[in-house]
């Protein structure tokens, strides 16, 4: 009994550990291509609030549109909220992204190789 006991500490480490590590990468936000994602994030409604209490998802011009999620959970969430507002906002024709508002292209970016044009259709969920 006392040779099992002398490893518990050591067991328990590493449960946690494992624990730990698997809600670390589970919570991790997805890989994005900087140029494009800066671009479209100024169109997108949703923005990321620093509070005293955390994070908070909010969106411009809906006072009431308040989402605290929990901190494993938050990337993924705004992730989700980004990727339904591009859905219906993003199209893309001929290695050109078209930012739409209220059935008007607002803005137009070229771009460059297939790693953006992979990113667009992966991460926005955006067909030709």
């Amino acid at each position: 009994m006392s040779r099992l006991s002398k490893y518990l500490p050591f067991a328990l480490f590493l449960v946690f550990l494992s624990l730990a590590l698997a809600t670390f990468f589970a919570s991790k936000p997805t890989p994005k291509n900087m140029r494009v994602y800066k671009i479209v994030k100024e169109y997108s409604p949703y923005y990321i609030e620093k509070t005293l209490g955390g994070l908070r998802i909010r969106k411009k011009g809906d006072k009431e549109f308040k989402e605290e999620p929990t901190n494993a959970e938050f990337f993924k969430r705004y992730e989700f909220l980004e990727k339904e507002w591009g859905k219906h906002h993003l199209k893309l024709r001929d290695n050109t992204l078209y930012i739409i508002k209220d059935g008007k292209s607002v803005k137009s970016i070229e771009l460059k190789d297939a790693n953006e044009i992979n990113f667009v259709k992966n991460y926005y969920g955006v067909k030709e």
